[in-house]
Protein backbone atom coordinates (compact mmCIF):
# COMPACT_ATOMS: atom_id res chain seq x y z
CA UNK A 1 0.00 0.00 0.00
CA UNK A 2 1.58 3.26 -1.18
CA UNK A 3 0.84 6.52 0.65
CA UNK A 4 2.22 10.03 0.16
CA UNK A 5 2.51 12.27 3.22
CA UNK A 6 2.21 15.80 1.88
CA UNK A 7 2.38 19.45 2.89
CA UNK A 8 2.26 22.77 1.04
CA UNK A 9 3.19 26.35 1.81
CA UNK A 10 1.21 29.17 0.22
CA UNK A 11 0.92 32.93 -0.05
CA UNK A 12 -2.33 32.94 1.90
CA UNK A 13 -5.61 31.16 2.52
CA UNK A 14 -7.69 31.32 -0.67
CA UNK A 15 -6.58 30.42 -4.21
CA UNK A 16 -9.74 31.93 -5.65
CA UNK A 17 -8.61 35.30 -4.25
CA UNK A 18 -5.23 35.03 -5.94
CA UNK A 19 -3.18 33.07 -3.41
CA UNK A 20 -0.75 30.48 -4.78
CA UNK A 21 1.39 27.55 -3.69
CA UNK A 22 5.07 28.37 -3.08
CA UNK A 23 6.35 25.00 -1.82
CA UNK A 24 5.36 21.33 -1.95
CA UNK A 25 7.02 18.65 0.15
CA UNK A 26 6.11 14.97 0.25
CA UNK A 27 7.49 11.68 1.52
CA UNK A 28 6.56 8.19 0.34
CA UNK A 29 5.36 5.40 2.63
CA UNK A 30 5.04 1.79 1.60
CA UNK A 31 2.98 -0.35 3.97
CA UNK A 32 3.41 2.41 6.58
CA UNK A 33 7.22 2.45 6.28
CA UNK A 34 9.15 5.41 4.84
CA UNK A 35 10.96 4.41 1.64
CA UNK A 36 13.32 7.38 1.52
CA UNK A 37 11.69 8.67 -1.68
CA UNK A 38 10.68 12.32 -1.43
CA UNK A 39 9.29 15.09 -3.61
CA UNK A 40 10.24 18.69 -2.93
CA UNK A 41 9.93 21.84 -5.01
CA UNK A 42 9.80 25.60 -4.53
CA UNK A 43 7.42 27.44 -6.87
CA UNK A 44 7.34 30.98 -8.16
CA UNK A 45 3.78 32.16 -7.35
CA UNK A 46 3.95 34.97 -9.92
CA UNK A 47 2.74 37.45 -7.32
CA UNK A 48 3.95 39.29 -4.23
CA UNK A 49 4.39 37.64 -0.84
CA UNK A 50 2.23 39.02 1.99
CA UNK A 51 4.15 39.83 5.16
CA UNK A 52 1.87 37.55 7.19
CA UNK A 53 2.62 34.52 5.02
CA UNK A 54 6.34 35.31 4.96
CA UNK A 55 6.30 35.39 8.76
CA UNK A 56 4.97 31.83 8.80
CA UNK A 57 7.35 30.13 6.35
CA UNK A 58 10.14 32.63 5.59
CA UNK A 59 9.92 31.97 1.84
CA UNK A 60 10.21 34.70 -0.77
CA UNK A 61 11.86 37.82 0.70
CA UNK A 62 12.40 38.87 -2.91
CA UNK A 63 8.61 38.89 -3.37
CA UNK A 64 7.78 41.09 -0.40
CA UNK A 65 6.17 44.46 -1.02
CA UNK A 66 9.60 45.87 -0.21
CA UNK A 67 11.91 43.14 -1.58
CA UNK A 68 15.18 42.47 0.23
CA UNK A 69 18.09 40.01 -0.08
CA UNK A 70 17.53 36.61 1.48
CA UNK A 71 19.06 35.92 4.86
CA UNK A 72 20.41 32.52 5.93
CA UNK A 73 17.70 29.89 5.70
CA UNK A 74 15.37 32.00 3.56
CA UNK A 75 14.45 30.96 0.02
CA UNK A 76 14.04 33.34 -2.91
CA UNK A 77 11.42 32.44 -5.49
CA UNK A 78 11.87 34.65 -8.55
CA UNK A 79 14.26 32.12 -10.10
CA UNK A 80 12.07 29.10 -9.26
CA UNK A 81 9.72 27.38 -11.76
CA UNK A 82 6.04 28.25 -11.96
CA UNK A 83 3.52 25.54 -11.08
CA UNK A 84 2.77 24.85 -14.75
CA UNK A 85 6.36 23.62 -15.13
CA UNK A 86 6.22 21.19 -12.20
CA UNK A 87 2.55 20.18 -12.07
CA UNK A 88 2.89 17.12 -14.30
CA UNK A 89 5.93 15.89 -12.37
CA UNK A 90 4.04 16.30 -9.11
CA UNK A 91 1.04 14.44 -10.49
CA UNK A 92 3.27 11.62 -11.72
CA UNK A 93 4.92 11.29 -8.30
CA UNK A 94 1.58 11.16 -6.49
CA UNK A 95 -0.15 8.79 -8.89
CA UNK A 96 -3.17 7.16 -7.26
CA UNK A 97 -1.57 6.84 -3.81
CA UNK A 98 -3.49 7.98 -0.76
CA UNK A 99 -2.46 11.50 0.31
CA UNK A 100 -1.86 11.92 4.03
CA UNK A 101 -2.37 15.61 4.85
CA UNK A 102 -2.92 17.60 8.04
CA UNK A 103 -6.05 19.68 7.40
CA UNK A 104 -6.46 18.08 3.99
CA UNK A 105 -9.18 20.41 2.71
CA UNK A 106 -6.74 23.34 2.75
CA UNK A 107 -3.95 21.71 0.74
CA UNK A 108 -6.31 19.90 -1.62
CA UNK A 109 -8.07 23.18 -2.36
CA UNK A 110 -4.80 24.77 -3.44
CA UNK A 111 -3.47 21.75 -5.34
CA UNK A 112 -6.69 21.35 -7.28
CA UNK A 113 -6.83 25.06 -8.09
CA UNK A 114 -3.30 24.92 -9.51
CA UNK A 115 -4.08 21.75 -11.48
CA UNK A 116 -7.28 23.31 -12.81
CA UNK A 117 -5.39 26.37 -14.05
CA UNK A 118 -3.09 23.95 -15.91
CA UNK A 119 -6.09 22.22 -17.48
CA UNK A 120 -5.45 19.00 -15.54
CA UNK A 121 -7.95 16.81 -13.71
CA UNK A 122 -8.32 17.50 -9.98
CA UNK A 123 -7.27 15.13 -7.22
CA UNK A 124 -10.36 13.39 -5.77
CA UNK A 125 -11.05 14.42 -2.19
CA UNK A 126 -11.48 10.77 -1.20
CA UNK A 127 -7.83 10.24 -2.15
CA UNK A 128 -6.87 12.28 0.94
CA UNK A 129 -6.50 11.04 4.52
CA UNK A 130 -6.93 13.96 6.93
CA UNK A 131 -4.73 13.52 10.01
CA UNK A 132 -6.38 16.53 11.64
CA UNK A 133 -9.75 14.75 11.52
CA UNK A 134 -8.16 11.54 12.85
CA UNK A 135 -6.55 13.42 15.75
CA UNK A 136 -9.78 15.22 16.68
CA UNK A 137 -11.65 11.93 16.69
CA UNK A 138 -9.03 10.16 18.81
CA UNK A 139 -8.47 13.04 21.23
CA UNK A 140 -11.69 15.10 21.33
CA UNK A 141 -11.27 18.48 22.94
CA UNK A 142 -7.46 18.34 22.86
CA UNK A 143 -5.19 20.52 20.68
CA UNK A 144 -4.68 18.84 17.32
CA UNK A 145 -2.06 21.03 15.66
CA UNK A 146 1.06 19.33 14.32
CA UNK A 147 3.14 20.80 17.16
CA UNK A 148 0.61 19.61 19.76
CA UNK A 149 0.64 16.09 18.32
CA UNK A 150 4.44 16.06 18.34
CA UNK A 151 4.34 16.85 22.05
CA UNK A 152 1.74 14.14 22.66
CA UNK A 153 3.78 11.47 20.87
CA UNK A 154 7.23 12.72 21.97
CA UNK A 155 8.29 13.42 18.38
CA UNK A 156 11.26 15.77 18.03
CA UNK A 157 10.26 18.87 16.07
CA UNK A 158 12.99 21.14 17.43
CA UNK A 159 14.09 22.01 13.87
CA UNK A 160 10.64 23.38 13.06
CA UNK A 161 11.37 27.06 13.71
CA UNK A 162 9.40 28.00 10.58
CA UNK A 163 6.91 26.03 8.54
CA UNK A 164 8.59 24.12 5.71
CA UNK A 165 6.75 21.70 3.45
CA UNK A 166 9.32 18.89 3.35
CA UNK A 167 10.21 19.06 7.05
CA UNK A 168 6.53 19.23 7.99
CA UNK A 169 5.71 16.22 5.81
CA UNK A 170 8.53 14.21 7.43
CA UNK A 171 7.22 15.11 10.88
CA UNK A 172 3.63 14.42 9.82
CA UNK A 173 4.64 10.95 8.63
CA UNK A 174 5.78 10.14 12.18
CA UNK A 175 2.61 11.63 13.66
CA UNK A 176 0.41 9.70 11.21
CA UNK A 177 2.00 6.37 12.10
CA UNK A 178 1.38 7.07 15.79
CA UNK A 179 -2.23 8.08 15.11
CA UNK A 180 -2.99 4.79 13.36
CA UNK A 181 -1.38 2.66 16.05
CA UNK A 182 2.38 2.96 15.87
CA UNK A 183 5.12 2.43 13.32
CA UNK A 184 3.96 -1.10 12.42
CA UNK A 185 0.20 -1.09 13.04
CA UNK A 186 -0.26 -4.45 11.32
CA UNK A 187 3.12 -5.91 12.41
CA UNK A 188 3.96 -6.34 8.74
CA UNK A 189 1.99 -9.62 8.63
CA UNK A 190 -0.70 -8.62 6.18
CA UNK A 191 -0.21 -8.24 2.44
CA UNK A 192 -3.79 -7.14 1.81
CA UNK A 193 -4.50 -3.53 0.88
CA UNK A 194 -7.47 -3.71 3.25
CA UNK A 195 -5.12 -4.01 6.23
CA UNK A 196 -4.46 -0.28 6.30
CA UNK A 197 -6.52 2.53 7.87
CA UNK A 198 -10.20 1.72 7.64
CA UNK A 199 -9.55 -1.96 6.87
CA UNK A 200 -7.67 -3.46 9.81
CA UNK A 201 -10.60 -3.13 12.22
CA UNK A 202 -12.79 -5.22 9.90
CA UNK A 203 -10.40 -8.17 9.59
CA UNK A 204 -11.17 -11.35 11.49
CA UNK A 205 -9.27 -14.69 11.37
CA UNK A 206 -11.09 -17.54 9.64
CA UNK A 207 -11.00 -21.22 10.71
CA UNK A 208 -8.21 -23.34 9.27
CA UNK A 209 -9.30 -25.48 6.34
CA UNK A 210 -7.44 -28.42 7.88
CA UNK A 211 -7.12 -28.50 11.69
CA UNK A 212 -3.61 -28.82 13.04
CA UNK A 213 -2.79 -32.31 14.39
CA UNK A 214 -2.38 -32.67 18.18
CA UNK A 215 1.17 -32.29 19.45
CA UNK A 216 0.91 -34.40 22.63
CA UNK A 217 2.02 -38.04 22.61
CA UNK A 218 -0.07 -41.08 23.66
CA UNK A 219 2.09 -41.37 26.78
CA UNK A 220 1.41 -37.74 27.75
CA UNK A 221 -2.33 -38.21 27.20
CA UNK A 222 -2.37 -41.35 29.37
CA UNK A 223 -0.43 -39.59 32.13
CA UNK A 224 -2.88 -36.69 32.09
CA UNK A 225 -5.91 -39.01 32.29
CA UNK A 226 -4.36 -40.83 35.26
CA UNK A 227 -3.73 -37.49 36.98
CA UNK A 228 -7.34 -36.34 36.47
CA UNK A 229 -8.68 -39.68 37.74
CA UNK A 230 -6.80 -39.18 41.01
CA UNK A 231 -8.54 -35.81 41.53
CA UNK A 232 -11.97 -37.42 41.63
CA UNK A 233 -15.32 -36.29 40.26
CA UNK A 234 -14.80 -32.67 41.34
CA UNK A 235 -11.84 -32.21 38.97
CA UNK A 236 -12.22 -29.27 36.58
CA UNK A 237 -11.53 -31.48 33.54
CA UNK A 238 -14.56 -33.68 34.31
CA UNK A 239 -17.05 -30.85 34.12
CA UNK A 240 -19.15 -30.50 30.97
Amino acid sequence: MREIVLDTETTGFDPESGDRIVEIGAVELWNHVATGETYHVYINPERSMPEEAFGVHGIGPDLLETPRPAEKGEVTLKDKPVFAKVGQGFRDFVGDAKLVIHNASFDMKFLNAELKWMGMAPLPMDQAIDTLAIARKRFPGSPASLDALCRRFNIDNSNRLLHGALLDSEILAEVYLELIGGRQPDFGLSTSAASGPGGADDWRPSPRATPLPPRITDEERAAHEAFVEKLGESALWTRA
